[in-house]
């Protein structure tokens, strides 16, 4: 079978930045293995899949490690090649996905997605938080993710976790945030390597437990923040009642053929 595979930038407009996704472009479902190993022979952090079926796009993610129930940056790179190479003339896409119906709007070079938050309950903060991180922080939360909070920007950047630590944390994912600078309410690492991702360079659904805290905090319903990785990523994120909008932008790398069997 011979199919599109586009890769990506998310949450930003240069390549080489941003969060890197594969978006393969099926005519019909092939069998789990086969979209795991691809996702395998990517590595990226995720690789999208998605299919129309009966009118609607139907949209799953899988990482090296296997699927997941949601992921941002390869929801927008989904969406990005639908609006420029299939949907042309919308500026709405829905998803049907294994976290529910998902909305993409386009408004000019930047594409908002709709997504559910994450509650967020307070921990203690642990030696074992201190030793993974290197750094203390001054508070956490856990949701599907652990939060760990710091006070500066620096305290983020220059953080070197010691990650098979950081993987015997609990959560799926761990995510570190501070207040941000200049024009950006805060800032954020994520690092995942739970699924086999020692540091996700942008992480979307992230955001969907750092926006409700961050806006309650700052007294702001509409914020924009900063993904403090090495290849760095720009969101403009608020709050919709019980839902998130991170917006972002998405460069194109490239576009070829994957010829698999199955």
């Amino acid at each position: 079978m011979k199919m599109k595979q586009y890769v990506i930038d998310a949450f930003t407009d240069q390549v080489f930045h941003g969060n890197q996704a594969a978006v393969c472009l099926l005519d019909h479902w092939l069998v789990d293995e086969i979209l795991h190993q691809m996702a395998r022979e990517n590595n990226f952090s995720d690789t999208a899949f998605v299919v129309k079926e009966a009118g609607q796009w139907h949209l799953r993610w899988f990482t090296p490690a296997g699927e997941i129930e949601l992921c941002g940056h390869a929801t927008l790179g989904t969406a990005y090649v639908l609006f420029k190479f299939v949907e042309t003339t919308a500026t709405q896409l829905t998803f049907n996905t294994l976290a529910g119906e998902l909305t993409v709007t386009k408004d000019g070079d930047w594409l908002a997605m709709d997504f559910p938050k994450y509650a967020l309950t307070p921990v203690p903060v642990t030696a074992a938080m201190s030793e993974a991180l290197g750094v203390t922080p001054t508070a956490a939360y856990l949701g599907r993710d652990l939060v760990c909070i710091f006070d500066t920007v620096a305290q983020v950047q220059t953080m070197t976790p010691d990650i098979p630590k950081v993987k015997a944390l609990p959560g799926v994912l761990v995510h570190v945030t501070a207040p941000g600078q200049d024009e950006f309410d805060y800032v954020a690492r994520s690092f995942a390597p739970k699924h086999l991702i020692d540091e996700d360079p942008v992480c979307g659904v992230g955001h969907c437990h750092l926006v409700p805290y961050w806006t309650q905090r700052l007294g702001k319903n509409q914020l924009m923040a900063y993904q403090a990785s090495e290849r760095g990523g720009v969101l403009k994120v608020k709050m919709n009642g019980e839902r998130v909008s991170l917006a972002g932008q998405v460069a194109l790398y490239s576009v070829g053929d994957v010829m698999v069997e199955g």
